[in-house]
């Protein structure tokens, strides 16, 4: 690859314009002079940034998400049987919120509207799914009573679909790699219930993937991961650096639409806290495993029951790690995020989204919901991620919602929950704060320099170019 001279660059948020060189996919020089290179880009005072990691999606549901039929309009179950009904074929439709739904979804209503139609919807946070009789027949649940599968059952289900031919869909994953580098995205954490690494290995080997990813492991497939010396971090041989082990997913808890998130407070109307998906002795056991063998584990939780069982863990086992989405928090759990090593996994895009069903479902303690700038302050490190399909991949959605704490018209939720600029660009950038010499050269560029926008121009951000390891993914007008 030849070497790349960025020519006048601004250097960050509000920073100085100079002249960055790139060889050998690192920052080779930041500098005021022009030294020479093989090529070179004029940016004519456009901002360089570290690129964009999220850190939490799925990227084969992400893939087919953007294929599926959008319900999450639907202000009740008839309106999205509405909404599914002029599609032919095998429907497979994805966004529905049932929290604040006045009726409640049924196999029959989707029977009586399409007889004999195979029909799958999927709720937006994918902890519920809701099936026709015949798309239960096709996943093996013909018996079930409702047709409406919630957790661990909605997810085996889900994985039970039928599937387009291996090569086509890893091409629509490839593809969506291309449209994350489009928005700056340099990296990705893929949780998707799979086999990840041989996966990934088989997609960079016969696809083009414009980002990096770091491969989970589903808690089912830890034993055999451990087997075939799989390490949390190392890379992932034969993948041209592109590919590393990431941790092992452990489901605590279910969710918030789904009302099974574990609280210590019941949820209204229904007297019940949520669904433990993990008891506390197997979370232990399987952590300490995971450990022993180099592997950190990443620790679904949010409701403030979970994330404190899954905060008691670590501390017992003494690993490093993550908790994914730590949405609700006890008070004196805040200060216990801030151990070494323990990442708090958030997703800045679900509190607009999901503002109305915690109001609803948590009330009285919205406080402590989506609580980033309570975290930061007692010392948590933050990673930001969008849990796409959950939110769409793009990461300025999330750093427009952790700034501004509001999606649309609305006054912002909790606004003293903001979180300042600085400090939500180096969570979503793997901590990187600064475009420096001798780093990968990992990097966006930005029409605007994002400090002097508010959240709706941070939304709208034009990504002129994006640079993954020195290669072009992304690039318009420069």
């Amino acid at each position: 690859m030849p070497s790349l001279l960025l020519r006048n660059a601004r250097m960050g948020l509000n920073g100085p314009i100079r002249n960055v060189l790139i060889a050998d996919g690192r920052i080779a020089d930041v500098t005021t002079e022009e030294p020479p290179a093989g090529e070179s880009a004029d940016l004519q005072g456009a901002t360089l940034l570290p690129g964009l990691w999220d850190a939490h999606v799925h990227m084969m549901q992400w893939a087919q998400t953007r294929r599926r039929v959008d319900v999450s309009g639907a202000r009740s179950a008839r309106e999205a049987v509405d909404l599914v009904v002029p599609h032919t074929g095998f429907t497979v439709a994805y966004g529905f919120r049932d929290g604040l739904w006045p009726d409640a979804p049924h196999k029959s209503l989707l029977e009586a509207a399409a007889p004999g139609r195979p029909i799958a919807l999927f709720s937006n946070d994918l902890h519920t799914g809701w099936f026709s009789p015949a798309a239960l027949a096709a996943v093996g649940r013909a018996e079930h009573p409702t047709g409406v599968l919630r957790e661990r059952e909605c997810h085996v289900a889900m994985t039970a679909l039928p599937l387009p031919p291996e090569r086509e869909l890893d091409r629509w994953v490839a593809e969506a790699t291309t449209a994350a580098a489009a928005r700056g995205v340099v990296g990705v954490l893929d949780f998707e219930y799979a086999d990840n690494v041989t996966d990934w290995t088989r997609r960079v080997r016969e696809q083009q993937v414009d980002v990096r990813v770091a491969c989970s492991i589903p808690k089912d497939r830890l034993e055999e991961a451990i087997g075939r010396g799989l390490r949390s971090g190392a890379a992932v041989a034969g993948s041209g650096g592109l590919l590393e082990v990431g941790p092992v997913k452990i489901f605590m808890d279910g969710s918030l639409n789904t009302r099974t998130a574990y609280c210590d407070d019941p949820y209204p109307g229904t007297g019940g806290r949520g669904l433990l998906e993990t008891a506390p002795d197997d979370l232990h056991a399987t952590m300490a495993l995971a450990h022993a063998h180099g592997v950190q584990p990443a620790v679904h939780a949010i409701g403030d029951l979970a994330a404190s069982i899954a905060l008691d863990a670590f501390e017992r086992v003494g690993c490093p790690g993550r908790i994914e989405h730590a949405q609700l928090l006890r008070p004196a759990d805040f200060a216990r995020f801030a151990r070494p090593g323990l990442i708090a996994s958030v997703q800045p895009a679900h509190a607009p989204d999901d503002r109305e069903v915690a109001d609803l479902h948590w009330h009285g303690r919205t406080h402590r919901a989506f609580a980033y700038a309570d975290l930061l302050a007692a010392g948590a490190v933050l990673e930001l991620g969008s849990d796409a399909p959950v939110a769409p991949l793009d990461p300025w959605d999330g750093l427009a919602a952790a700034v501004g704490r509001t999606d649309d018209e609305r006054p912002p939720w909790h606004p003293e929950q903001s979180i300042p600029l600085p400090a939500v660009l180096a969570a979503a950038s793997r901590g990187r704060r600064g475009v420096r010499r001798g780093d990968a050269a990992d990097l966006m560029i930005t029409a605007a320099d994002p400090s002097g926008l508010d959240a709706a121009g941070l939304r709208g951000m034009d990504v002129l170019g994006t640079l993954l390891g020195g290669r072009w993914t992304h690039r318009q007008h420069l």
